[in-house]
Formats: structure tokens, C-alpha cells, sequence
């Protein structure tokens, strides 16, 4: 781990919100720890903040509207704090900002800077300029790997944040789905090198992590050089995290069909510290839809993956993802995604009516569907996935599970923690501290949590 720097004095606070995805919620961090280098603390009150970073997802719908709604009430705080003679800055970072650059500018004078996804690296210097020079956007793919030049969390930031950790390994999309705006916004598939994450997980385990989720667009994606000079997959690279002494538990996210590689799916029947949970999206059931998603594979190919993940790691827990409504979706089809998710048996799977994204070839498609018929539909849908998700808590009660204490409960005599399968677990206090991994038996199923006592 490298050596702990003295830092300049914090003189100054940055308040940063976060839309979206884990890797945004990572992204923020990792400017927040670059911003420390700067001087900067962190602040949960905006109106206490020098620097304001809006960290912005443009997933879903309407997702730059409500940057805009934001940026209207924090325009009014600027202009308050300017009359105490306290100036504010604000930025718009992430997918937002890269899609929209100097729309941003145009429409809120407010703002003073605009920063993509791949120049966090360059944060401090641009608040900088934005401080002396004026308004300043970079939005421009960086052709430096911007994580060589990002520092790592020193160890005081990673013990604030818990025992659990993300860790990107690898970014951008090559797939292009049709609905998608992610390769445009975060540009094309990028594997983070094998050295710069055994680096960073050594020092967030240094730190007292127990348990870190790789994150990418495309996490099963990842490839790069070993030690060795030889090529990798992400399989190879769980068993060599796994080999770092205080590891307890791996998960990563969100992977796509087409890179389950037999190596990756032996490493769910090899790797005890690999979570048995599988985030792994289909998005539809018809094969025509699918198709048209452009989504590389098929129906039956998207089943017998999973079938292969559950013959070597039977305990599983499959999560995804659902589109209803993309355009040319016909009864049939849409009867197919009920079937499929008959066939998965979900433990937990978000759903989503389609939305055009501008820019996207799904938004030129001319078939779309009615409103009416894709919230029809989505009920249909999540009626089913609740009853799913329901019956996989209901199959918990009675087993006999490892916990990994977290945080605090809502109640002063209890800790949360998570089950293997991604659950909140209630516990007693007495059972443990935070960081501890516990052995439990599940007594009862709440809608949100389990809880379990000591075995």
C-alpha cells in the first residue's frame, strides 16, 4: 500500500450527489478522495459547501430534467451564499454531463463547470480554472488511464465508509445495445490493468474491507496481462483477489451473456468467497426482441448459462434485469419474457418500462408501443417478480447462513448485515461488531430484510 500523504489543511467543503449506477457511486468517492488532496472535506449540508458536484446517471427517463430541477433550487443557494460573500462553485459530472456538455452550460448560467466520466482524474485542476478563468467543460475521452492517475483512498477514507467496497476493474460498452445510451456516454470497453486493482483492493483490505463488488459496464468484460505476461479473464482475476490475505467476500456487476465464460462460471463452483449471486440481464424473452435489442444471443443461450451456473454453485441466487414495452413488442413476445422468468426463478430482478434515449437507435424505431400497453404489461411483470422474489425469502427461513456485519440497525440493540444471496440481515448486537462474520439461523421474512438469531 502506498505510504500515507500529509494533507493540506481542509479549508474548504464539497457536497457531491449521486444519481445511478455502483460505478457512479464509485466515481464519487474516488473524486471525493482527489478532491482531499486539494483540501477538501466532505459535507452531507449543501449550504455549507464551497464546491457543489452534481455526479448525474442518464439511464433512465427524464434523468436530465431532474439535473436541471436541481440545479434550478441550488442556483438560488449560489446567489445567497454570493451575498455573504461566500462564493459556490458547481459542477454537473458523469453520464449526464457527457451527453449533454454544453447544453448544461447553455441552459443553467449557474453552472461552472462540466466534467465527464473519464477526466475525474483532472477534478482538482479544473475546479481551479473554473475558480479563476471562468466557466470550464471537459468532456473529451481522456487518452491517459485516468485511474494511474487517481490516488488511492487513504486509509482513514476507506475505514469511514465501512467494511464493504466497490472497485471499478473495468469500463465503457462495446455491445451497443439499441435502448442504451451507456458506449456513448461512457465510451468503448476498457479493461482496468491486473496490477492497479491487486493494488487497490490490497489497500481497501488494508483498510478493514471484508468484502468488495467488482464494478464495471460490462464487468465480465475484463481482460489484461497477468504477472506472468499471460492473458486473463475475469475468472482468473477472482482467484487471484481471493489470494489476498483478509478477503472474505467477492460479488461484481452488471455482467452481459455473451462474455459468461466457462472460466467464469467455474470459478462459482471453485471460489468459496465468491458470493453465490449472479446479477446476469436478459432484458427480454423473445428472441425477435432480443434481436432487435441487439443483444447477441438468444432465449436458450441466456437459460442454459444459467443452468451451467447452477449445476456447479446449486445455491445461486440469479437477479436481472426486464424491459417491457421496446418498440415492435407484441403480446407473444411479451408472454415470452413471462416465460423466461418463469424458467430463471429470480431471487431479485428490476423491471422497467422502455423509454427512448436520444440518440439511441431504439428511440428511431417507428413501432413503438402505447403507454397504456407497456404499464400493463409492467404490472403484469412485477406481480410475478414479487411473487418470485417473495418465495426465494421465504426458502431462507431456517437455513443456517454466514452474515457479514455492516452497520448499525434502526434499533439501538441491532446491526445489519448481508446474507450471501445480497439480503439486509437483522441481528442482536451481542452477536458481533461490525466487520465480523457471523453464523446465524433466519427465523423470519420481513419485506425488506430477514431476520436471524445465533445459531
Amino acid at each position: 500500500m502506498q505510504d500515507e500523504k500529509v494533507l493540506p489543511e481542509a479549508s474548504k467543503k464539497v457536497f457531491i450527489k449521486t444519481w445511478g449506477c455502483q460505478m457512479n457511486v464509485y466515481d464519487s468517492t474516488r473524486m471525493q478522495d482527489a478532491l482531499e488532496q486539494d483540501g477538501y472535506a466532505q459535507t452531507d449540508d449543501m449550504a455549507d459547501a464551497d464546491l457543489v458536484l452534481l455526479n448525474t446517471c442518464h439511464i433512465r427517463e427524464k434523468a436530465a430534467e431532474k439535473v436541471y430541477s436541481n440545479l434550478g433550487r441550488i442556483r438560488a443557494l449560489k446567489k445567497q451564499r454570493a451575498e455573504t460573500g461566500r462564493p459556490m462553485t458547481i459542477g454537473v459530472t458523469g453520464c449526464v454531463a457527457q451527453a449533454e456538455g454544453e447544453e448544461i452550460m447553455r441552459r443553467e448560467k449557474a453552472v461552472d463547470l462540466v466534467v465527464g466520466p473519464q477526466t475525474y482524474h483532472r477534478l482538482p485542476d479544473i475546479v481551479a480554472r473554473a475558480r479563476t478563468d471562468g466557466p470550464q467543460i471537459d468532456t473529451e475521452y481522456a487518452v491517459e488511464d485516468k485511474f494511474a492517475y487517481m490516488p488511492l483512498a487513504r486509509k482513514k477514507q476507506v475505514q469511514a465508509r465501512g467494511v464493504t467496497a466497490f472497485l471499478t476493474v473495468q469500463e465503457g460498452c462495446d455491445k451497443f445495445c439499441t435502448f442504451c445510451v451507456v458506449p456513448y456516454t461512457r465510451g468503448a470497453e476498457v479493461s482496468r490493468p491486473h496490477a492497479q486493482i491487486i493494488e487497490e483492493a490490497r489497500s481497501l483490505v488494508d483498510a478493514g474491507v471484508r468484502e468488495i463488488t467488482l464494478l464495471g459496464q460490462n464487468v465480465n468484460a475484463w481482460h489484461g496481462l497477468g504477472p506472468k505476461g499471460v492473458e486473463m479473464r475475469l475468472g482468473e482475476l477472482l482467484f487471484d483477489l481471493a489470494g489476498i490475505r483478509g478477503v472474505e467476500r467477492l460479488r461484481y456487476v452488471t455482467s452481459h451473456p455473451k462474455d459468461m465464460d466457462d472460466g467464469l462460471i467455474a470459478a462459482h463452483g471453485e471460489l468459496d468467497c465468491l458470493m453465490p449471486y449472479l446479477h446476469l440481464p436478459v432484458q427480454a424473452g423473445s428472441d425477435k426482441i432480443l434481436k432487435a435489442m441487439n443483444r447477441s444471443h438468444t432465449a436458450s443461450e441466456y437459460l442454459d448459462i444459467i443452468g451451467r451456473v447452477r449445476a456447479v454453485r446449486p445455491d445461486i441466487a440469479i437477479s436481472g434485469d426486464m424491459i417491457v414495452g421496446f418498440p415492435g413488442e407484441t403480446d407473444e413476445d411479451f408472454e415470452a419474457t413471462m416465460d423466461i422468468v418463469r424458467a430463471t426463478d429470480y431471487a431479485q430482478c428490476y423491471s422497467f418500462k422502455y423509454s427512448m434515449r436520444p440518440g439511441t437507435p431504439g428511440a428511431e424505431m417507428h413501432n413503438q408501443v402505447p403507454e397504456a400497453i407497456k404499464t400493463e404489461r409492467l404490472a403484469r411483470l412485477k406481480n410475478l417478480l414479487t411473487q418470485q422474489q417473495a418465495a426465494f425469502n421465504e426458502s431462507c427461513i431456517g437455513k443456517v447462513i454466514d452474515v457479514l456485519l455492516e452497520k448499525p440497525g434502526r434499533e439501538a440493540n441491532q446491526l445489519i448485515g448481508r446474507s450471501p444471496w445480497l439480503q439486509s440481515v437483522v441481528v442482536d448486537r451481542g452477536l458481533g461488531n461490525i466487520g465480523d462474520t457471523v453464523r446465524v439461523k433466519v427465523i423470519t421474512n420481513n419485506p425488506n430484510s430477514l431476520l436471524a438469531e445465533p445459531v
